[in-house]
């Protein structure tokens, strides 16, 4: 049986009228250009987007990415502010805010226990919110308006902060590696609801771990101490 001839506008895409050149004339992209564009930025498109329309802002984004990638891996000048007080420091991008919290500010109180945010241990209070240092970048607390606060801070003229106070008159705390997570937790909660239940509270602290099993205690010391800061009690 004689073989067909081959059609060399179906078969070779540089042929005028084959498919990269049609291709072109309605505005898509052919397949080569696809290839190339899309092993040059490593994005990754279905069928369905394949128009220069889509594809141009995703390499834009990818040259963004790439911009940003200029800081690090070495250290790099921060600002931390840390119970009212600006500190500067050197930090590598990777490093978090509670290895910079004990390793450079010599703030030892937030303790670092599990470093993989789930036991509560390193919680410190980042503008107005409880935070597990271990997860947090110091980098990202670099700027002028979060305003990080340990448990150091907390009674910056010598005297028991409210929340610490009840601790203590509760026994809620055995060996103590909890006991600063907690207070920061409870702080944190406590500028937000003033007026909890018991139940309220034991939902609250659920982010905290605490392995001597204190928590009776701890939950009696987070209502003593809502008293004690609306001057229920000194």
């Amino acid at each position: 049986m004689p073989k067909r001839p081959k059609s060399p506008e179906s078969d070779h895409p540089k042929v005028k009228g084959g498919p990269e050149e049609s291709g072109r004339k309605q505005g898509g992209l052919g397949r080569r250009d696809f290839v190339k564009l899309v092993g040059g930025t490593g994005v990754a498109v279905t069928a369905g987007v394949l128009t220069k329309e889509v594809l141009l802002p995703a390499e834009s984004n990818a040259q963004a990415a790439a911009g940003r990638r200029g800081i690090g891996p070495g250290p790099v000048n921060i600002t931390l502010r840390v119970n009212g007080e600006d500190k500067d420091v050197a930090v590598e991008p990777r490093v978090t805010l509670l290895d910079v919290l004990r390793d450079r500010l010599h703030l030892t109180g937030a303790k670092k226990v599990c470093d993989r945010g789930t036991c509560g241990a390193c919680t410190v209070i980042v503008s107005g919110k409880a935070i597990y240092s271990c997860t947090m970048l110091a980098i990202d607390a670099a700027d002028s308006s979060a305003d990080i606060l340990t448990i150091e801070g907390l009674a910056p003229e010598g005297q028991l902060h409210a929340v610490s106070a009840a601790f203590v008159d509760n026994d809620a705390q055995q060996c103590g590696f909890c006991t600063p997570g907690f207070v920061m937790a409870c702080k944190a909660y406590l500028d937000t609801q003033p007026n909890p239940t018991y139940e309220q509270v034991k939902a609250a602290l659920g982010g905290n771990l605490c392995r001597c099993g204190t928590y009776m205690g701890v939950r009696k010391a987070v209502l003593d101490a809502a008293m004690r800061m609306k001057g229920g009690r000194s």
